[in-house]
């Protein structure tokens, strides 16, 4: 685990259950992964969700349950269970539906911890390309690429958006947000940036968490997309907040950078 370990052993056990589970109900998906058989939902707001989702957060579910029965759960698919302490766990099963129903391998499982309604615990585990990266708030990041080796995650140092790589997940969620949407927004940036990618989901902040990529944007958050990233980000001496600079997962959108370009992308998210 990380070389930092945060000092409340409550919070130390459910980053250790968070890693294990958050690897196990991944691990659960490669069975359907890039399997023909698979079948494909619609949900109410026209996005896909497949037996996999299902499977992998009941996973999580019960093992969770099973060691912190009294935490409250909140997951994308089968909505809140209330609990009677002050800790809620937040799941997203498969980040990224649509590059698993694609067959590619840019998907992750999400687990995340809140405390009193604020991020305690984050973890992204990649099952397709086998990497895993952790977090408490106020410990280091750490990194596993498949080899059970941990190294100590850090963002980029790049100073200038003329050399920065540029992530989001989906462009038209741009034209989904606010009266003339935030087109705007996604073009000042991709004109600035050296290159422009939609490696996203979740997976696009694991590239910002481990340097490889510099500014990732999303305009559409919800809190199981969020809530794992800014411990994540924070840990890896990175800079996370909302489009107005506020540190919150719970406001709809994100922006996560290192601390040198922080300023600047800010200068031009808040126009959005």
């Amino acid at each position: 685990m990380s070389s930092t370990p945060p000092a409340d052993p409550a919070t130390q056990s459910r980053l250790d259950l968070a890693v294990s589970v958050a690897r196990a109900a991944g691990t659960a998906t490669l069975q359907w992964f890039r399997q023909s058989a698979l079948a494909v939902e619609r949900k109410g707001d026209g996005s896909p969700v497949t037996a996999a989702d299902r499977a992998a957060e009941s996973l999580l579910r019960e093992q969770i349950s099973a060691q912190f029965p009294d935490d409250a759960i909140l997951g994308e698919e089968f909505g809140e269970k209330p609990g009677t302490s002050s800790y809620q766990w937040v799941l997203d099963p498969i980040d990224g539906t649509k590059s698993f129903i694609s067959g590619v391998p840019l998907y992750t499982t999400l687990v995340a911890v809140l405390k009193d309604n604020q991020p305690l615990v984050g973890v992204i585990y990649s099952p397709a390309t086998k990497e895993i990266v952790y977090a408490a708030a106020g410990g280091q990041t750490m990194y596993e690429n498949g080899d059970n080796r941990a190294v100590e995650a850090r963002v980029s140092g790049t100073e200038r958006l003329a050399e920065a790589t540029f992530l989001t997940t989906e462009l038209k969620t741009f034209d989904e947000v606010g009266e003339k949407g935030s087109r705007g927004v996604y073009n000042q940036l991709e004109k600035a940036c050296r290159l422009t990618r939609t490696w996203g989901d979740a997976y696009g902040y694991m590239l910002i968490a481990t340097g490889r990529a510099d500014v990732m944007i999303d305009p559409i958050m919800n809190l199981w997309d969020a809530a794992a990233l800014q411990p994540i980000i924070e840990g890896a001496g990175g800079y996370y907040s909302d489009w107005q600079g506020r540190p919150s997962v719970h406001t709809g959108n994100s922006l996560a950078t290192n601390p040198q370009l922080a300023g600047l992308v800010l200068s031009i998210t808040r126009e959005g």
